[in-house]
């Protein structure tokens, strides 16, 4: 029987191959770009995602955690631990929103902002693990931009 579970078809035809699946295509980068920041970042003291609450953190600080959660793409619930550890690790302070009590407000503590100089570093070290030209990751980088506004926009 011809398309049955189990028989080869050429994947170029078969619209279920997983070679075409471009959600397969971005779980595999995903987690394999990530776990090139893994060496890189741990000297630092920080995972992938408290590095990119950092990285959100160090173009504007304070933020609410609902803000902070908006700009990153998740959920307040899988931030909220994320930032507590930060904040044991002398990173940030949690604090509540002078003007309004029931927002909380994150900031940079001094070692936060000064995690900074060295987390300079980090971007150039992740091309040169990748190989790939500055041009060609600046590429994809729109391409997963106008990806993700999309998907927001279909998730609406």
């Amino acid at each position: 029987m011809t398309g049955s579970t189990g028989d080869a078809q050429d994947p170029v035809e078969d619209p279920l191959a997983l070679e075409r699946q471009v959600c397969f295509a971005l779980a595999v980068a995903s987690r394999s770009v990530i776990a090139l920041y893994r060496p890189v970042l741990e000297p630092m003291g920080l995972t992938h995602p408290q590095y990119l609450v950092m990285l959100a953190l160090w173009e504007r600080s304070p933020r609410s955690l609902r803000e902070l959660a908006t700009v990153l793409h998740l959920d307040p619930g899988t931030l909220s631990p994320l930032v507590k550890r930060l904040e044991k690790a002398g990173l940030v302070v949690r604090e509540r929103d002078t003007r309004d009590e029931r927002n909380l407000a994150l900031t940079l503590t001094d070692d936060g902002r000064a995690l900074r100089t060295r987390a300079e570093q980090v971007p150039p070290a992740i091309v040169e693990r990748l190989g790939v030209s500055r041009a060609d990751l600046e590429h994809a980088r729109g391409v997963l931009g106008a990806l993700i506004t999309a998907a927001d926009r279909a998730g609406d």
